[in-house]
């Protein structure tokens, strides 16, 4: 019997017979097979498509890497992207993407960005990061610094995201130019984008700081209040301000302790919070949504009552306290739980009562109970509970307020469901890690994991200190391995320094335990 598959290849029309020889000659990274085969396709007259051209293109790009095949590989894939012109065969961003790579292996960074500016000529064609790639990354090894400036400028104009990879790239061309102003926004780029840097990055940043220039350049004479404003209006862990202090950086790779003290300066690293302006467009898009998913008339009443109810310090995601590990088949909701939570919050933070969100059809099952009672209205007289509507979902309500108040919050959802995937925060992550409190009950006892005492990012101190963290792998330390850079500066840095070492030393502080709640906040009366 004959072989299906047999008699479909050899039925096959030349256009798809040179597709799959091309692809075959693609996966081996055969470049001279795959040159053979166009040759014989053009003598042959074969109809040429974008897909064959694609093929060929990305195979010519991929090998110039070989010395042996650069001088051929950069001839043949010029000389189809040419043809593919003629014929009127429109290229898509694979194309340019693969062309751009041999103009940039050919050493034309010129003509591999005017590839990219000139992309809107195509139909449905898109630059991607990997198509402005090999432009930036020309501009940088040629240390045309200002080229690489404007890929970059093009790049924000169509929405294009940098990543740790064209940051550093660009981060090293400014400091071998001496390009203090610019080294100086993208360690700032560079701590934005990634949360632990890699080795090659990591030898970047020291090799700026161990440099001449970077000795020069920074003041000490400077506006302290300006500078102290700025961590705070950033959430802390960075101030934004420019160059701190005056004369050569000390650098040196260190850890830091349960505590959040540098092992090696004694610089208290923080838990950064998202900034002002974040916090403000965070709280406008969890509002957003509610308001159009719930009752508007409810949350508006809602957002009212915070405006002047604005002084707590923790939300409680009653329900899921209420919750944990109960049964729910019986319907079962632990108010002894809660109130272990509302108690465990008001004595930390110094006899200041948290706000407990619970919606009202579980209130009603509450009141129903004597002994629940009892405790539910303390907590009304305390201004300790508010009651979301019927037909809403509080989920929306603690979040909100959480955010708005900028306090802590009590629950151990994490957020990953619908309504939360609605707000496509790319800050939503961070904020959980500043604000989320954990808890558990071991046998009865409470235990709360408040958010870390600092957070693994680079971190830029009042002093002008830097502290930045290696991506794991990057020592042979058990311990995560940060680079410690500093040097002296308008602030008396020396008690600082020897303080915070010992302390670092001695530190014994649980990293799950070590943030408290604290801020000047209204008395109210004590929980029974």
């Amino acid at each position: 019997m004959e072989n299906p598959k047999k008699k479909k290849k050899t039925s096959q029309n030349p256009e798809a017979k040179f597709q799959f020889e091309l692809n075959s000659c693609s996966k081996a990274k055969d470049l001279r097979g795959a040159i053979s085969l166009y040759d014989d396709a053009v003598l042959n007259n074969t109809r040429l498509n974008q897909h064959h051209f694609n093929a060929l293109l990305y195979l010519c790009s991929n090998s110039v890497a070989d010395h042996s095949l650069k001088t051929t590989a950069l001839d043949y894939g010029f000389r189809a992207f040419r043809h593919m012109s003629a014929l009127g065969v429109v290229p898509n961003e694979a194309s340019v993407t693969a062309v751009a790579r041999l103009a940039a292996a050919k050493g034309d960074a010129d003509y591999a960005f005017e590839l990219v500016k000139g992309m809107g000529k195509y139909n449905n064609a898109t630059p991607r990061l990997r198509t402005y790639d090999p432009a930036l990354f020309c501009f940088c090894e040629m240390l045309d610094a200002d080229k690489a400036y404007e890929v970059e400028e093009h790049m924000n104009g169509v929405g294009v995201s940098l990543e740790e990879a064209e940051v550093a790239a660009l981060l090293k061309v400014s400091a071998r130019s001496g390009r203090a102003d610019k080294v100086y926004e993208y360690l700032h780029k560079l701590r934005n984008c990634v949360r632990c840097v890699s080795e090659s990055t990591a030898v970047i940043v020291e090799e700026w700081f161990c440099g001449a220039k970077a000795s020069e350049i920074g003041e000490v004479e400077f506006d302290v209040g300006r500078v102290k404003d700025g961590v705070l209006r950033n959430g802390g862990g960075w101030h934004g301000q420019g160059w701190v202090g005056k004369g050569d950086w000390a650098v040196s790779r260190t850890s830091v302790g349960a505590d959040g003290h540098c092992c090696c300066c004694g610089e208290q690293l923080v838990c950064v919070d998202i900034d002002d302006a974040e916090t403000e467009k965070f709280a406008g898009s969890v509002a957003g949504l509610a308001l159009e998913r719930e009752v508007k008339a409810n949350f508006s009443e809602f957002q009212a009552w915070l405006e002047t109810h604005d002084s707590y310090e923790a939300i409680v995601d009653g329900a899921n306290v209420g919750l944990y590990k109960q049964n729910f088949a019986d319907g079962g909701f632990s108010i002894s739980q809660l109130d272990c939570v509302v108690k465990e919050l008001y004595n930390q933070s110094g006899n200041k009562w948290p706000l407990v969100v619970l919606h009202n059809k579980r209130l009603r099952g509450l009141m129903e109970n004597p002994s629940s009672r009892k405790l539910v209205e303390e907590w009304m007289n305390s201004g300790a509970l508010y009651t979301t509507p019927n037909g809403s979902n509080d989920d929306w309500y603690w979040l909100f307020a959480a955010v708005k108040l900028r306090c802590l919050l009590v629950t151990n959802d994490e957020m990953r469901d619908h309504i939360f995937e609605l707000i496509g925060s790319n800050f939503f992550n961070q904020w959980k890690e500043r604000h989320q409190v954990h808890y558990t009950f071991i046998k009865g006892n409470l235990k709360l994991q408040m958010p870390p005492s600092y957070s693994l990012v680079i971190q830029e101190s009042e002093k002008g200190y830097w502290h930045v963290p290696l991506a794991p792998g990057t020592s042979s330390e058990s311990s995560a391995c940060w680079l410690c850079i500093t040097r002296p500066s308008g602030h008396d840095a020396v008690t600082t320094v020897s303080n915070g070492v010992s302390s670092c030393l001695d530190s014994q502080v649980d990293e799950n335990s070590a943030t408290s709640i604290s801020g000047k906040r209204k008395e109210r009366s004590p929980p029974s």
